[in-house]
């Protein structure tokens, strides 16, 4: 229940008395503009990710002042722009109380708030043993910050050992220009740089340095936590770096542009029917860089343009399966943003000179060459100018038998007068609907076929309505594919007794007149 305004008013000022005593936080003119550029990659679905666009714009020297803007907020959706400078470590950062808050000691806690850019500013931001844990939280930017030394074990610890992790719930973050380092693997104490758990998506990784730890970072907590997708981790340099670069476990993830240097004991680790899409990376003196290792649960990866310089490759195992030495693409992966892709060979040059915190926000321009680019909006943007990539989706119907007819269906809650099987009665007059935007679709069988391909027909008049989606083995859970948009669409040929169309986000009432399966 929130509090009355003058109660909230109260808070806000016993706020700023605690903050005058704890660190700076010092109220700037309203910003117009939230950080330097515009969100990324799948970043820039769903809505697109503006952070504080907009919102008053505060100066925090402190960890306590930090979590005291967020407290003094009129609501935890009112947006702000905390600009940080200085060291932020356990000695100043409390926690802080507030209607519009719920923060704790010893950790940056976005905890069930939305519309907040954290930047560094001045002399620079550094989070020292000290992470930052979004969580329940949308709208998030995180940008030009150093994240170093988080422990999970031993003195002192925070944040489970993660520099940055996101976890429950969480929608639209973007971690820009970044330098997140540990000094050790998890025997030190150390856990993850970047993660990503219990339903997270939307999240876009762009020119960040994540150095000298065990793991980099993973997505997905276990090979049945498979809520966590549409992931894009562009010009990143990677470097000395055990494992994890990184983790995926179910889920779609698009991974470009980036540089892997000593990468000692695997890379891009794709599992548990997870896909990857892998373009004009460079990996350099490194390990088994890319496929499904420590498991037997397989996962995908579409490759295209990457540069493999001193790279070994271990021998295929029951619980190893390097991509190596002869990489292939595995599956397709449609990407629904447009983006740029500087060439392989040049990714190490431009990702050096870019990537980090405290190098000028500078990114490439597609060419290889870095520029500096204009202030953000504040307002959702378009996706960027680019050739945009081809979709998973095609026009083209599939050939064969429609194994739908027939068969079972079932899925999520259903609009009123609507129905799952009509979804495979053959009958376009007719169609289910999820009760709100989003929901599953699934058709079934008695016994496992094999399926191949299918083909989402919309209802007419809907035409367009349904944005992304996830097809999933409704026997595992695993996702076979992603993409937006409805119409023909290949997923790897599996064998199943159910397969679940997830519509992620769409515009108006998404109507869904059949739900074809093919097994060519």
């Amino acid at each position: 229940m929130r509090r009355p305004v003058a109660l909230r008013l109260s808070a806000a000022l016993a706020t700023t008395a605690l903050v005058a005593t704890t660190g700076v936080l010092v109220a700037m003119p309203s910003a117009s503009a939230a950080a330097t550029g515009s969100a990324t990659g799948y970043a820039s679905q769903n809505g697109g990710t503006t952070g504080g666009a907009g919102g008053q714009t505060v100066r925090a020297t402190t960890g306590t002042a930090i979590h005291a803007a967020l407290c003094g907020r009129a609501s935890a959706s009112t947006p702000i722009v905390i600009e940080v400078e200085g060291t932020i470590n356990h000695a100043n950062t409390d926690k802080v109380s507030g209607a519009s808050c719920n923060t704790a000691a010893g950790v940056i806690e976005l905890k069930q708030i939305s519309n907040v850019t954290i930047v560094g500013v001045g002399s620079g931001a550094v989070f020292d043993q000290l992470g930052i844990h979004i969580r329940q939280s949308s709208n998030i930017i995180i940008q030009n910050v150093t994240v170093r030394n988080v422990k999970k074990s031993g003195s002192p610890t925070s944040n489970g050992g993660d520099a940055i992790g996101m976890e429950t719930d969480v929608r639209n973050v973007w971690v820009d220009h970044a330098s997140l380092e540990a000094s050790g693997g998890e025997s030190a104490g150390f856990d993850g740089l970047f993660d990503m758990k219990d339903n997270t998506q939307y999240v876009t990784l762009s020119y960040s340095t994540l150095r000298n730890s065990g793991r980099g970072g993973l997505i997905g907590s276990s090979e049945t936590e498979l809520s966590n997708s549409f992931i894009t981790f562009h010009h990143n340099l990677y470097e000395n770096i055990d494992s994890r670069a990184p983790l995926l476990r179910g889920g779609t993830a698009h991974i470009y542009n980036n540089y892997y240097v000593k990468l000692n004991e695997s890379g891009i680790n794709s599992r548990a029917g997870a896909h990857a899409r892998v373009d004009n990376n460079y990996f350099k003196d490194s390990k088994d860089v890319l496929g499904t290792f420590y498991t037997s649960a397989a996962g995908y990866w579409q490759v295209a343009g990457n540069i493999f310089d001193n790279v070994t490759w271990s021998s295929p195992g029951t619980d190893t399966n390097p991509a190596g030495p002869d990489v292939k693409s595995t599956t397709t992966v449609g990407i629904p943003y447009s983006f740029s892709l500087d060439p392989a060979s040049c990714v190490p040059d431009v990702v050096t000179r870019t990537a980090g915190a405290g190098k000028g926000l500078q990114v490439s321009n597609g060419t290889c060459t870095p520029q500096t680019p204009s202030p953000s909006p504040t307002t959702p943007s378009s996706t960027p100018t680019a050739t945009p990539t081809t979709p998973t989706s095609t026009p083209t119907r599939p050939g064969g038998t429609n194994l739908s007819i027939g068969a079972g269906a079932d899925g999520s809650d259903k609009a009123a007068g609507t129905s799952y099987g009509n979804v495979k009665d053959g009958n376009l007059s007719t169609f289910w609907s999820p009760a709100g935007s989003t929901g599953s679709v699934s058709v079934k069988w008695s016994s496992a076929i094999a399926v191949a391909s299918i083909n989402i027909r919309e209802a007419a008049g809907s035409a367009g309505s349904i944005g992304s989606w996830r097809v999933l083995n409704g026997d595992t859970g695993a996702v076979l594919t992603s993409g937006s948009g409805a119409g023909a669409i290949a997923v790897p040929r599996t064998s199943l007794s159910k397969i679940t169309f997830e519509i992620t986000s769409s515009t108006g009432t998404p109507k869904v007149a059949e739900f074809e399966t093919y097994a060519g």
